[in-house]
């Protein structure tokens, strides 16, 4: 069975471990960061060897790193890869992950590392095959019936358990409507993408519509 490890920082990851937990049947073992950090952390490996994280995180198939600081992420990077990990994605962006040294790592442990600014967008990749046929770029199945959506299921969706919640909200909204409510209804989701410019929730609201509007599309060729 595939296990997924979390590491967590304050309220960050905690809502992808349970969103793991209620739609997969993968293991989650987790670790914990303080929430507040030094801005900057001259000794990387020192200092998260004397936070004494669970080194359980790191006997697992894939890695999710919540990290948000620019100086530890590449030493998780660098624990991850001795330790066999096979992918580590890096939430948060390129802003808060030095992306040059990232590549350097791994090529050098031969560990795939994705870094996403929102995790509705993860690419596939045969290392982490298992998580992304789950999440990642909404799919969805529409189903409707006398200009009505009756039935969405998802196929695959944002890790932070958007798309069900979106879902779940979109029955009874009109054909015609339901595309630009989905994208609504994910902007009022609390997810902790960035608001407030382009990119972030933003880009998370025009996948989930064009993940309806497919989906609706492919139920038109059906009937």
């Amino acid at each position: 069975m595939t296990t997924i490890g979390v590491i967590t920082r304050g309220k960050y990851g905690q809502r992808l471990i349970e969103t793991i937990r209620s739609k997969t049947d993968f293991d989650v073992v987790s670790a914990g960061l303080p929430a507040d950090l030094p801005e900057f952390v001259e000794e990387p490996a020192e200092f998260l060897e004397n936070l004494d994280i669970d080194d359980a995180v790191f006997k697992t198939d894939i890695l999710v790193t919540f990290s948000l600081h620019p100086d530890l992420t590449p030493e998780i990077a660098r624990m991850a890869g001795r330790a066999g990990i096979r992918a580590l994605i890096i939430a948060g962006g390129s802003s808060r992950a030095p992306v040059n040294e990232l590549d350097k790592i791994s090529e050098e442990y031969g560990i795939h590392i994705e870094v996403d600014d929102i995790c509705c967008n993860l690419r596939s990749d045969p290392s982490m095959a298992e998580f992304t046929s789950f999440f990642g770029r909404p799919v969805l199945d529409v189903r409707s019936l006398d200009g009505k959506v009756v039935e969405v299921r998802v196929i695959r969706g944002a890790p932070c358990g958007s798309t069900w919640h979106m879902a779940k909200k979109l029955i009874g909204t009109p054909v015609e409507d339901a595309p630009a409510r989905a994208g609504l209804l994910i902007q009022q989701y609390p997810c902790r993408a960035v608001r407030g410019q382009l990119g972030g929730i933003h880009e998370s609201a025009e996948l989930h519509k064009q993940a309806v509007k497919s989906a609706l599309a492919r139920e038109m060729d059906v009937k």
